[in-house]
Parts: C-alpha cells; sequence; structure tokens
C-alpha cells in the first residue's frame, strides 16, 4: 500500500487524511491520553482564572510541543520496533533518547504551568 496517495484527484486533503491517521494511531498510546488529559486540565485551569492573552499563548505553545513530542518518540519507537524487532542496544539507546526529549519539554511545561497557576492556586487558600 502506498502512503503517499500519488495520483488523488484530492490533493488538498490528502495530507489532513494521513494526519487524522496519524492521530488514530498515536492514541493508542497510553501517554498520549495521559498527556491530552493532562492538557485538557491546563486548559480549564486556565480559563477558570482567566489568565492573560501571553500566559494562554505560552501554555498552548507547550501544550503543543509535549503532544507533537510524544507522537514523534512514538513514531520513532514504531519505527525501530519494525526496523529491529529484536533487542539492539543501539536500538534501545535511540528510543531512550526519543523519551528523553518527552520527558525535557514536559518538565518545561510543568515548570510553565507551575509559574502561571502556582501563584493563583494560593490565593485560593
Amino acid at each position: 500500500m502506498r502512503s503517499d496517495l500519488k495520483g488523488n484527484k484530492r490533493k488538498r486533503t490528502v495530507g489532513f487524511a494521513f494526519a487524522v491517521r496519524g492521530w488514530k494511531h498515536a492514541w493508542k498510546e497510553r501517554n498520549l491520553r495521559i498527556q491530552v488529559g493532562v492538557a485538557a486540565a491546563a486548559l480549564v485551569l486556565g480559563a477558570f482564572f482567566r489568565i492573560t492573552a501571553i500566559e494562554w499563548l505560552i501554555l498552548v505553545i507547550v501544550i503543543g510541543m509535549v503532544i507533537a513530542m510524544e507522537m514523534i518518540n512514538t513514531a520513532v519507537e514504531r519505527l525501530l520496533d519494525y526496523v529491529a524487532p529484536e533487542f539492539h542496544p543501539k536500538a534501545g539507546a535511540i528510543k531512550d533518547i526519543a523519551a528523553g526529549s518527552v520527558l525535557a519539554v514536559a518538565v518545561a511545561a510543568a515548570v510553565v504551568g507551575t509559574i502561571i497557576f502556582l501563584p493563583r492556586i494560593a490565593q485560593l487558600f
């Protein structure tokens, strides 16, 4: 099966269709579902606390970064599982590095969330 649908008359929608299909594949990953849940909670908190436009901008950017990096990590893991189905130390190291990149942006997002929400949460008490 060709993945690029060459010759498709509706080329404008083909890329979007692949992206939606990619989301469906990635959604099977528990970590992505957890991260989307955390993102939804952050968005609800943002609305509840009426954060500023700049805070919204930063929040949406870090949410997008975490979700995109998790999807890239998933793609790397699946590619390596396909190319090297048996354990190989180099494949393991590549997977670890990809997972570490998710951790890096998740920590940055947590710091952003803490800076934005902690003072507001503290004011409630």
